[in-house]
Formats: structure tokens, sequence, C-alpha cells
């Protein structure tokens, strides 16, 4: 006979025979489930780029900067992997050490636009709305310009003629909008208690910025941040295309895509598409791990 076993509670009675307690067992997500929805790819192939770049010396089969007069225009094979273009320069070796420069731009580019719009874009938020309002005007004013001719502009009194400084005469260029998304976020954390109370006390603008104001909308802005990075690298190899970029002694993705008049002519597509390539795909893995960022900012924002 099955004994049965009675357990009375303030509200009711469990009976049945073997009846016990269920307790739930937490689920442990499996190594799919995790990685489900993340950019592992993107992350894989951007640093694989990265780390040829880096390891450029280790990689490269020919002096980059060299020129084999007896080998100009020669399509891939054996010992030239990716070809020469009309120079007689190795397209393997430069797309690497040219890798270098271009994600060199993106990055200072990069950092020179968040330095620019945090700043601005903190001061404009925290400004009375006169000066909020004619800080504005003067950052519309700018960005009214077209990019391009804003950099003609700049590169006639400062020449971009090396990677440091083809990346401030970018980055100072492309800010704007970054600044209006920040004094937007700051305009809705300015009056917290602990603003208030920071400024209340003496605290300086760089001092408010820094630690109350830039850890609250930090991760509201990193898709920008990100995005930047790629919007760099563009303008350095549009600008380079167009013959107003980086030199042709300066080895860059965009220095090599300036030569696509003359390989268009001479039939040699490998000088187009291979840096193309690199620079698409490069581009592409930057825009999908920034809009990764921009989805879990916004799946947080929403739990809150």
């Amino acid at each position: 006979m099955v004994e049965t076993t009675l357990e009375r509670t303030s509200d009711f009675e469990i009976v049945g025979a073997g009846w016990r307690h269920h307790e739930p067992k937490e689920q442990t997500p499996t190594l799919r489930q995790r990685l489900k929805g993340k950019p592992i790819l993107a992350a894989v192939i951007l640093l694989v780029i990265v780390l040829g770049c880096i390891f450029a010396p280790y990689i490269a089969n020919h002096d980059p900067a060299k020129y084999y007069y007896d080998a100009t225009s020669l399509a891939p094979n054996g010992e030239y992997y990716f070809g020469t273009d009309s120079l007689g320069r190795d397209l393997f070796s430069i797309m690497f050490y040219g890798g270098r420069s271009s994600l060199t731009i993106g990055v200072l580019g990069a950092a020179v636009v968040a330095l620019l719009g945090i700043t601005y874009g903190t001061l404009s938020g925290t400004a009375s709305d006169r000066v909020d309002s004619l800080l504005m005007r003067i950052m519309e004013l700018f960005g009214a310009i077209p990019g391009i001719l804003l950099i003609l502009i700049i590169t006639a009194v400062f020449p971009a003629g090396n990677v440091i400084s083809m990346s401030l005469v970018v980055g100072i260029t492309g800010w704007f909008g970054l600044a209006r998304i920040v004094r937007g976020e700051v305009r809705q954390i300015r009056n917290t208690e602990y603003v208030l109370y920071a400024r209340s006390i003496g605290g300086k603008f760089f001092y408010v910025m820094r630690r109350h104001l830039v850890p609250n909308f930090l991760s509201a802005i990193m898709f920008v941040v990100v995005s930047s990075v790629s919007s760099c690298i563009t303008t350095e190899s549009t600008l380079s295309f167009l013959g107003l970029g980086l030199p042709l002694d300066v080895l860059s993705w965009g220095s090599m895509l300036s030569l696509a008049n003359r390989a268009l002519i001479l039939n040699t597509w490998w000088v187009i598409i291979i840096p193309g390539l690199f620079l698409v795909i490069t581009l592409l893995c930057i825009t999908d791990l920034g809009n990764y960022l921009r989805k879990e900012t916004n799946r947080k924002s929403s739990n809150l």
C-alpha cells in the first residue's frame, strides 16, 4: 500500500500518492544562445585585419616602398600574391602597411571627434538658454558647409601631408553630429541632484563633465563614436581618391585607390578591387560592431 503524506498549510491541503515539491532548475544558456545576435564574425575579421597590420613586417614578403620596375602591373601570382601596381609596388605588402595608416587615421580622427563633440555638446547643454542658442547656431553654421569644402578650406591653411595632420583635419570637420547628441543628453541630466550638488560646492566645468556627466551619457554615444572610426577612414579614402589626401609615398588604402584612373586605363583590376575589398570589409565590420552597441544600449534603456 502506497503511503500518502499530507501537508496542511494555512489555506489548503496537498494530497496524493508520492507528491513532492517542484523546484524549477535554472537553465544555463548554451554557448550558441550566448553568442546569438552578437557580431562574432565581424569581430573576428576585424581582429585578423588589425593583427595583420600590426605584424605587417612579419607578413609582408616584399618591401612595400620599393619599386620593382621589372614587375610593373603584374596580376596576382605566386610571388606577388595581390599583384603589383603601375609603379611596380607589391600590393600584398602595401595592404598591411597601408592599413596601419588608414586605421590610425580612423582611430585618431574618432578621438578628435569625441573630444570636440563631447566638450562642445556638454558646454552647450549646461549653459544658459541664450548661450546655448548661440553655440548651437554657430555649430549649425559650420555644419551647413559641405564636408569636402570645409576640408579644402582647412587643408589650404594646414596642409595634410602625413597621418597625424590628416587625422586632425578629418576629426575637426566631423564632430557636429556628436555634439548635438551630447547636448541633448546633457540637458536631460543637468538638473539632477548630484550635478547640482557638484556645481554648488564649486565643481569646475571639466570636473563635473568628467565625473558626473560623461559617465551617464557615454553608453548613449558609443555607437556614434565607433561609427566615426569608419567615417574618418571613408573621408580619408575619398580625399585620396580625389587627389586631395595623403601623398603617394604615404601608404594607405586611400592612397592606393588614388591610382584607380590609371588602373582602369591599364586594365589592372586588382589595383582597384583588392584595396577596395580591404576598405569595404573593414568598414562593414566596424559598422556591424557599432550597430550591436546601439542595440545593446537601446535594450538596456528599455529595461530601466
